[in-house]
């Protein structure tokens, strides 16, 4: 039997789990935190392949072991590790309370509607998206991936950063309320536990969540009702059903909506997790794109300028989507193409248009596809009977982006 013991948030170890332990392995400050057993072995963990052979050494000769683990082990913990190489019914788990929980504690917030993304040894860019898009997260740093790096790529965004520091250590525990730049200008070193991303105007207003992960609107593709616009110039539900399954956008991700009008497209991929910038040169526009984001309880970043000019600032996006159709789309297919690392939407009115933003797309390494999108609705008519009313036909166009074309954009 492995014996899993979370610590290091103020809960001690039981005397009685580490009895007899023929193993203790663990971070040096948990294992500095108790007294092993005569005999025992110790092992401080660093590179957990070799750690895991000890183990199964151990485990092959039926000799107890005990791990020692931060907070719940089966939180973003060794718990997964063990259970994949040893399989679940070798382990007696004994969760403490996990860094997430003690951090929101002691700033005295619940976290029922919290994201929780994990930066240790993955992509920072996951963990800042997260942040963009959502009031209330909570990142587990990492080398690399640490406070400073988080407030760097943050920025501008209108955020407050909770980075708590040796949590449950009486003597070193730190936690303190920085902004994105406070953040991005110190030295945090190495004990940082959990740092928490709030935006404070929204951080009560109360996520719904499952499990921790945003719950997933119960519809998209809303109607043009559900919007602000200018005399009907908005993207038609119809087409942007279409869109937003080709951008599929989710949690982690970054999303650009250039020449983005309402802003019906960046609401929508808001509504569905991704962080969102919205590229719009009208004054108005603006305006509108931020009273629809307001009314539908998302964030999203707006930029005043005109693409591709207005782009060269943004970090580069997963999926972009291009609505409009002017001279200088060709540009701004290929600006957005060269930046993206997954997929671009171009929607277009104009059959003219589309071989420019075609050749933009397949220039740039893409596979392209596309439709023409016509559809009638119902209208009534006197008399208590119905006819169709034809919409304006809009062509869409998408890129995926293939494996060979990947290699030059910024990872």
């Amino acid at each position: 039997m492995i014996t899993v013991v979370g610590t290091g948030t103020g809960a001690p170890v039981p005397a009685d789990v580490l009895a007899g332990a023929a193993l203790v392995v663990g971070g040096r400050r948990h294992l500095d935190a108790v007294r092993l057993p005569e005999g025992a072995e110790r092992i401080v963990l660093g590179p957990l392949g070799p750690a895991l052979e000890t183990v199964a050494e151990y485990v092959g000769k039926e000799l107890p072991v005990v791990v020692l683990a931060s907070g719940d082990p089966g939180f973003f913990g060794i718990v997964r590790a063990l259970a994949e190489r040893f399989g679940a019914g070798w382990l007696d788990v004994r969760p403490g309370v996990s860094s997430v929980a003690t951090a929101f504690a002691r700033i005295g917030l619940p976290w029922d509607d919290a994201v929780v993304v994990s930066a240790h040894g993955r992509d920072l860019r996951t963990a800042v998206n997260v942040c963009r898009a959502h009031p209330k997260a909570a990142v587990l740093t990492g080398p690399g991936a640490g406070p400073a790096e988080l407030g760097a790529a943050l920025g501008g965004d209108r955020r407050v950063l909770v980075v708590a520091s040796a949590l449950g250590d009486p003597e070193r525990e730190r936690v303190e309320r920085v902004t994105p730049a406070e953040a991005a200008a110190r030295d945090w070193g190495t004990a940082v536990s959990v740092v928490l991303c709030l935006d404070e105007t929204r951080a009560l207003g109360g996520l719904r969540t499952v499990a921790g992960v945003p719950a997933q609107p119960d519809r998209w593709a809303l109607d043009e009702s559900e919007f602000a616009h200018r005399d009907s110039m908005i993207t038609k539900f119809e087409v942007r059903a279409l869109a937003l399954a080709r951008l599929g956008p989710r949690l982690g991700d970054l999303v650009w909506d250039v020449g983005a009008g309402s802003g019906s497209v960046a609401v929508e991929c808001a509504r569905l997790g991704a962080a969102v910038v919205a590229v719009e040169k009208a004054p108005d526009g603006v305006e509108r794109i931020h009273a629809n984001a307001r009314a539908h309880g998302v964030d999203v970043r707006v930029v005043h300028g005109s693409a591709p000019d207005a782009l060269g600032e943004l970090d580069d996006p997963d999926a972009v989507f291009i609505g409009g159709g002017g001279r200088e789309l060709p540009a701004v297919v290929g600006a957005c193409a060269r930046r993206a690392r997954r997929t671009v939407v171009v929607a277009m009115a104009a059959l003219d248009r589309v071989p420019a933003a075609r050749a933009a797309l397949t220039s740039a390494g893409f596979a392209c596809d596309g439709v023409l999108l016509q559809s009638s609705r119902l209208a009534p008519l006197p008399g208590d009977v119905t006819r169709l009313a034809a919409t304006n036909p809009v062509f869409l166009l998408w890129g995926v982006r293939t494996p060979a074309s990947s290699e030059g954009v910024t990872q």
